[in-house]
């Protein structure tokens, strides 16, 4: 049961340990235990704010968009796993809403405008390091809607490939660990289970 007033916590103190691209945050704090007990605790927290991601999808030609950048946690866990296939996505500004995000990012990624998309999931990616929560998007495109080359921005130093696969493919390539981004499979893998896109081989 979701809890919003948590009676087993208290004392909480925060201390910064990092700020220099996003917040890592030591968290002490006392928390009582099923059998009554209390103890003191710390945790660190990794803060780097909310996030949006979209799934654009082609029903005629049963595509989808995807992107492909390096990533350096990725790549630091295992080295074949540093260019990592992903749907859109990107941090939600202080004073941004999450569809407002997706809209931005979509055009800066991948080249497409899009004017709406549907709001479909919201998942923590990591609870129990981070504390990013995704507001995970879906939406149609087609050709009429690019209007750049996307690729992301030079500011920010990002440099996106961007892919449009067969929904089959991409299905496929989950299995084949190919895709292992988390957000990236759910959006897949809710696109085909709402039968948005019927892939012309069974799924995972």
């Amino acid at each position: 049961m979701f809890c919003k007033n948590m009676n087993n916590l208290k004392n909480i103190t925060k201390t910064t340990l990092s700020k220099e691209w996003a917040r890592l945050d030591r968290i002490d704090y006392d928390y009582q235990f099923k059998n009554g007990e209390w103890k003191r605790l710390s945790r660190e927290c990794y803060n780097r704010g909310n996030g949006a991601a979209i799934l654009l999808y082609n029903v005629e030609r049963q595509t989808v968009i995807l992107t492909k950048q390096f990533r350096m946690p990725a790549y630091e866990n295992n080295s074949r796993e540093g260019m990592s296939i992903e749907a859109c996505a990107g941090a939600i500004d202080n004073n941004d809403k999450p569809l407002e995000t997706i809209i931005r990012e979509t055009e800066e990624e991948v080249g497409y405008k899009i004017s709406e998309a549907k709001l479909v999931l919201t998942a923590y990616t990591s609870p129990g390091a981070l504390t990013e929560k995704m507001f995970l998007f879906v939406a149609e495109y087609d050709e009429n809607m690019k209007i750049s080359k996307g690729g992301g921005l030079e500011s920010e130093d990002e440099d996106i490939e961007i892919l449009e696969i067969p929904f089959s493919e991409a299905l496929e390539m989950i299995k084949k660990e190919e895709i292992i981004d988390a957000k990236t499979i759910m959006l897949l893998q809710y696109v085909q289970i709402n039968k948005l896109l019927i892939p012309e081989k069974a799924g995972i």
